[in-house]
This record gives structure tokens, sequence and C-alpha cells, in this order.
């Protein structure tokens, strides 16, 4: 399984320097925030982005992401079409086969049957976008309750109507506990239909106020990262994790002490201590 250093991690550091401490630490994907993205891109341009990756033997693995994509008035909709394009085409150059795509708040007395419609029409809209560059999308489910899919069953069943090779579901550990989520969700998952699996543990909080800024190092908390992984094993799914934490406290912190206790925390608590010989500690 390789591992992933996502952006969210490092927040205050720029793209520069996740790419630098994530090779440091012995990653072998990054997921690109897309802020640092913009900012990068300023001054430079995807071909520079391109060599930097290869200097420092890493695969970019997706980009984060494309927030709230349902349920948008006209004009917010095709500023998310028009976001597409552009993240599709910079990932497509680079050979990032992934974006993240976020779904949209819960209207009020929206039906499961309404979020099903509108989920699937705009993904496959999204698609039609992003497949010409080469680009799937990774649909990623949030447990807070203002979110219209906030389990991985729900997502899943979206992922699944679509029945398109270009769209998957993204399994964040702490949107899945918030959420709910149920472990015979994983079970019946294909899992070439998880194209992201995002890692973090929580605080021991109720989950009404849980918030991402409660999330800590893998292993340190009360998620149940040990039964997903042991579901994990069962269907087969081994590709990929990254680690992505939204946690004020470490963004303040050295990048490159926080990358290499995310990697050996990540390591430490699924057992892939095979890994650890091939990085730095």
């Amino acid at each position: 399984m390789k591992i992933a250093l996502n952006g969210a991690t490092t927040m205050k550091a720029d793209l520069q320097t996740d790419i630098r401490a994530a090779a440091d630490a012995g990653f072998e994907l990054i997921e690109i925030w897309a802020a640092k993205l913009r900012v990068f891109l300023k001054t430079k341009t995807v071909e520079d982005l391109g060599r930097l990756l290869a200097e420092h033997n890493l695969e970019p693995w997706s980009i984060n992401s494309i927030e709230h994509i349902t349920f948008r008035n006209e004009v917010d909709y095709a500023k998310i079409k028009a976001e597409c394009e552009e993240l599709s085409a910079i990932a497509g150059k680079l050979g990032c086969p992934y974006i993240v795509v976020v779904p949209g708040k819960l209207p009020e007395n929206a039906t499961k049957e309404e979020i099903i419609d509108e989920s699937v029409r705009v993904l496959n809209e999204l698609a039609d976008i992003s497949e010409p560059h080469g680009v799937s999308l990774a649909f990623e489910f949030l447990g807070q309750t203002d979110c219209s899919v906030q389990t991985l069953d729900l997502c899943n069943e979206i992922v699944e109507k679509i029945d398109r090779k270009s769209i998957g579901n993204v399994l964040d550990t702490f949107h899945f506990y918030a959420g709910n989520s149920s472990f015979e969700a994983i079970d019946t998952l294909r899992p070439e239909k998880l194209f992201i699996f995002h890692i973090n543990d929580a605080e021991d909080l109720p989950k009404d106020v849980l918030t991402d800024a409660e999330r800590l190092y893998p292993g340190e908390g009360i998620l149940p990262i040990k039964e997903i992984k042991a579901r994990f094993d069962k269907i087969g799914y081994d590709r990929m994790v990254s680690i992505e934490i939204f946690r004020p406290e470490y963004w303040d912190q050295d990048p490159f002490e926080v990358a290499r206790r995310a990697r050996r925390a990540t390591i430490d608590v699924l057992g892939l201590e095979n890994l650890a010989a091939g990085g730095s500690f």
C-alpha cells in the first residue's frame, strides 16, 4: 500500500515545502492542495511542478478539491464546471489521475432520491469535462450533518448507479465515523471503486461536537482504523492511503517533522512495517 501526504496536513506550508517534506519523510505519493497549487502557478508552470515532483520521486495522486459540487445555483454551478476544466487540464498535464470532488450542502427537506438524482447528474456532467484529460473524479462524502452525502453507504450507491470508470469513492476515516457509515458498506465495496483512502484519527468527543480541528495522527484517537483496515483486507483493497489531518496545532509545527510523524503513525496503525525500511524517520 503506497502512502501519500495530503497538503491539508501541513496547511501553512507552500506546495514546494510539501513536496520536499514528503520526499524527506519517504512518501511515494502526494495529494496536492488546490489553493497551494494556484499560488505555485502564479510564478511557475505546470511543467515546473512536474519536474519538481520527479526530482523528489513523488507521484501526484490527486488535486484536493472541488467543494460543494451539488445543489448549486446556475451561476455557481457554471463556476464549478469551469474549476473542473481548470484542474482537469492541470492534472492531465501532470499525470495526476484524480480530482477530489465534495457534495454540496443538504437542502431542507431533500429526499434521498433527490440527493441521488442530483449527485448522479452533476458527477456525470463533470466527468464529461475531466475524462478528455484522462482524469477521474473521486467523490468524498462528509460526515457532518449539513452535507447532502454523509455516509459511504450512500456515496457508493451513487457511484454504482453512475457505473462509470472515471467515478469512484473517497473513504475518510473521520467522516466514516462521524457520519455513522456502516462497516457493511466496506464489505460490499468493489476495491477498484475506492480511489482514495484518507486516514486520520480523532479525539474522544461526542460526534455532534467533533470537528476537523480535533483530528489526530493515526493511532492516537478513537477512530476504528484497525477494523476499517481489516475490512479492506477482506475485499482486497491495498492500493494507497493518504494522511489528511486538519489540525491547526500541527499546522504551526515544522512540516518536515509533521510529515515524518504522520507517515510513521500510518505505518504503525496499518501494520505496514515492510514499508518502513524504505523511508526515513
